[in-house]
């Protein structure tokens, strides 16, 4: 696989790339971005933090908003961010414009429904073919883990879920937790994957959970005042998930904080020390 630089930044002695390549499982062409610390080269390879973003996001709102770089160099943990859908002229979008379905709304499945699946393989893209190619151009290990908010901390929780075996810690913010029940889940899943609700269940975070049996550890911060929280995001069905499991899922409410990128921000660096615990 062939990848095309856009961009290169230096910072925290590291740098931030973005790309593009051509994507044979999204058949178009995609974007990522990627953080690699100053610790990173051929003979010292560092592991990685993939980060899924969410609704109407693109690779560089993490990169630009978090404020996670740093700590990234101090650590030596390299950082990569995806798009959240495929792009471009011929992929398909909601017939409406909007921001909850189609482009920017990929919501990590792999789509069975027309026209939504030639393009929108997303679960297929994160779990395979993007950590591939990382580690073919870049000096980073085999030792992954995954993260990400709202639309893109359901991603994250569900991937690792069902991964396991390929994920050393999972974490996320203000996760859709029981998209099967959810009006952004309902909408999305209804379009990429038909009518037969059965099928949903195989990318809801909580229904997964409550089964699990290789567990990985995970940790989840949610906001009080998300204004989200009840409707959309349902975190309750997800620690009583975790409890009927004995996963070893750490849960925290902090007051005050929304769904916003200053809550992330705040607790980032809870997040980066919990996964180096388990990459390093």
């Amino acid at each position: 696989m062939t990848i095309s630089p856009l961009s290169k930044n230096k910072a925290f002695d590291g740098w931030h790339y973005q790309f593009t390549h051509q994507s044979s499982t999204t058949n178009c062409t995609m974007r990522f971005a990627l953080y690699l610390p100053p610790q990173a080269s051929d003979i010292n390879k560092v592991p990685v933090l993939y980060w899924l973003s969410g609704l109407t996001c693109t690779d560089e709102n993490f990169m630009q908003k978090a404020g996670a770089l740093k700590m990234a160099a101090e650590l030596g943990v390299a950082i990569v961010a995806p798009d959240t859908s495929p792009r471009g002229e011929d992929v398909p979008d909601d017939e409406n414009g909007d921001y909850d379905f189609g482009l920017g709304a990929g919501f990590y499945v792999n789509a069975t429904q027309p026209p939504w699946q030639k393009n929108y393989q997303m679960y297929d893209y994160v779990v395979t073919e993007l950590p591939t190619l990382i580690e073919q151009h870049f000096p980073v290990t085999d030792k992954r883990a995954i993260s990400g908010h709202s639309m893109g901390g359901h991603g994250a929780l569900m991937i690792a879920l069902k991964n396991p075996e390929r994920f050393c810690s999972v974490s996320a913010f203000s996760p859709i937790c029981n998209p099967v029940n959810a009006p952004w889940g309902k909408k999305a899943f209804a379009h990429y994957l038909g009518s037969n609700e059965s099928t949903w269940q195989e990318y809801d975070a909580s229904v997964l959970m409550a089964k699990a049996q290789q567990k990985i550890p995970a940790l989840v911060h949610q906001g009080s005042d998300d204004n989200f929280l009840a409707e959309q995001l349902m975190p309750a069905a997800l620690a009583k998930a975790a409890e009927s499991s004995a996963y070893p899922l750490h849960y925290v409410q902090v007051d005050g904080y929304d769904h916003s990128y200053y809550f992330i921000s705040s607790f980032i660096g809870q997040h980066l020390s919990f996964h180096a615990q388990h990459l390093l």
